[in-house]
């Protein structure tokens, strides 16, 4: 069993792989730093692991990355927010909202064109998206990265109608709390989540977290 992490980093993406990696999977860490990857798969002693070097705004460079992966079992995209800047709703342009979509949507159709296919073919497989708490709920500040954030939301969750009855399952999750040891959405309790989505598929969205506590700790900024 594979898993391909796209957009992998030393939070979500680390926690991923050593929650899928404790059941026996092996770990496909891709990111556009190779000394990030270096840094990443020296810490996953226990599981088999590869890096593969791309860049999640580059169709090409993504896609060559996933072809070089071969066939996964499960693919988690963890994208969203990777922007040069985040830019308020009143301050967005055409190209901060390219630069939002550019990551956080566009690179997750090429991943998935790229591992649907055989997964059809063999009836199985799932597919995962990680996003924030405005894909469910507009949050004004962060503008750019709302918008790719709730266009991901909808492509998954139509993915999710589109897959039915196909043996492929959708999962998405949308966190409304910090990141951050403690949390309800820690690294280990996205990472999770993310496993029982694939392993229970029962449901395809969990939000992680609550708008009250996101919208009191902005209050506070």
């Amino acid at each position: 069993m594979k898993i391909a992490i796209i957009g992998a980093g030393p939070g979500i993406g680390l926690a991923v792989a050593r929650r899928f990696g404790k059941e026996g999977f092996e770990v496909s860490l891709v990111s556009r730093s190779q000394a990030n990857l270096a840094a990443l798969a020296a810490q996953l002693d226990d599981v088999r692991v590869s890096t593969h070097e791309a860049d999640m705004t580059d169709e090409a460079s993504l896609a060559a990355a996933l072809a070089g992966i071969g066939p996964a079992d499960v693919l988690l995209y963890n994208g969203v927010g990777a922007v040069k800047a985040l830019t308020p709703v009143l301050e967005i342009t055409r190209e901060s909202a390219q630069d939002a979509f550019d990551s956080g949507v566009l690179g997750a159709v090429t991943a998935v064109r790229a591992v649907l296919p055989p997964m059809l073919a063999r009836g199985s497989g799932t597919l995962l998206f990680t996003s924030g708490i405005s894909a469910v709920h507009p949050l004004p500040f962060l503008g750019n990265v709302g918008l790719a954030a709730s266009a991901l939301r909808n492509y998954a969750l139509s993915l999710s109608e589109a897959l039915a009855g196909k043996g492929v399952h959708v999962g998405h999750v949308p966190i409304s709390a910090a990141v951050a040891p403690g949390s309800p959405a820690s690294p280990e309790a996205v990472a999770e989540t993310h496993w029982r989505l694939h392993a229970d598929r029962d449901r395809t969205e969990v939000v992680l977290g609550d708008l009250a506590t996101i919208k009191a700790a902005i209050s506070r900024l």
